[in-house]
């Protein structure tokens, strides 16, 4: 069958026209030569987020986004994004607006939950969030330490006021005054060290024969020490022991009245005996006293001593 010239031309004109919206879309990241998904997130921020920016799973790219529009007068915004790949994932998954790089722009992850089968089929609406930037995020961390950096500026802040108060006019008088009679000391204990270097200086001669002399008793203690290391100290406590069991032999004999000693006390006898030639003695010392012509004559011309008479008043 022979087409006519306005049959080839219709025909020419709907293939260009299937063309180019195939390639439009296909510009667009869009095949319709494939099964995509269509699925959809709001954000009240998209970060830069731009159309055709790539979609992952686990960092492999499986989408693009198709569309980002405004939701409402509030400025909420609707991103569209497909995805060619069949991996499956839950409703509640969360699609997350990242920075691919340093210096390039937002991408979209998906970050799949396996925790309920409830999968997600085109068109759902998903959960998004933003991801901190890196500024953000050091932001973040330093919080902390600001917190810390501003609690310890409000207790330097308090300690100062507090010393303020506590060095009033009457303290640094006495602040001062003690520094002055440190100062004082400082130079009286520097004229004592001069003193001290002076009578060393001086006495050196002195100082080195009283070491010397120490040196030479401290080596004779040495030969002392070791003197009295070499004495047989076994046979000293042997003799020690003979002289005292010899000792208490001797109190043993005197105790039962053996020799002079034991008779003396423990005859009783020989005890008043004693006793009476001393009264006898002590009675002869006293008459010698009282009649001395008794017992003693002198004469310058060799009388004969007249003969003695028994005085009356004498004592038998």
């Amino acid at each position: 069958m022979k087409l006519s010239r306005e049959v080839k031309t219709g025909i020419f004109a709907v293939v260009s026209i299937l063309l180019f919206i195939f390639g439009y879309n296909f510009l667009k990241g869009s095949n319709l030569l494939s099964n995509n998904r269509t699925f959809h997130v709001t954000y009240t921020n998209v970060e830069g987020l731009a159309p055709s920016a790539p979609v992952t799973i686990n960092g492999l790219v499986v989408g693009k986004i198709q569309s980002i529009n405004f939701v409402d007068d509030k400025g909420e915004l609707l991103v569209t994004f497909t995805v060619d790949s069949d991996f499956k994932f839950s409703k509640q998954s969360i699609v997350r607006i990242y920075s691919s790089s340093l210096i390039g722009g937002k991408s979209l992850a998906i970050i799949p939950d396996y925790s309920s089968n409830n999968y997600a089929e085109t068109n759902d609406y998903l959960k998004g969030e933003i991801e901190l930037g890196m500024l953000e995020s050091v932001t973040g961390g330093l919080k902390p330490l600001e917190e810390k950096v501003m609690k310890a500026l409000s207790g330097m802040d308090t300690l100062l006021t507090n010393l303020n108060s506590i060095l009033d006019d009457t303290t640094k008088d006495n602040l001062k005054g003690a520094i002055a009679n440190l100062n004082q000391t400082m130079y009286s204990f520097k004229g004592a060290s001069a003193n001290l270097n002076s009578l060393l200086a001086t006495n050196k001669e002195k100082l080195n024969t009283t070491f010397s002399n120490l040196e030479t008793t401290s080596e004779n203690f040495a030969s002392l020490s070791d003197s009295l290391a070499k004495i047989k100290t076994g046979e000293m406590v042997n003799e020690l022991e003979g002289v005292i069991s010899g000792f208490n032999t001797i109190v043993t004999k005197i105790e039962a009245g053996e020799g002079s000693i034991g008779k003396l006390l423990k005859d009783e006898k020989l005890y008043d005996n004693l006793a009476g030639a001393s009264k006898e003695l002590e009675l002869l010392l006293e008459d010698m006293k009282l009649n001395p012509k008794r017992y003693v004559h002198f004469s310058l011309f060799g009388k004969k001593p007249p003969k003695y008479e028994e005085p009356s008043d004498t004592n038998n």
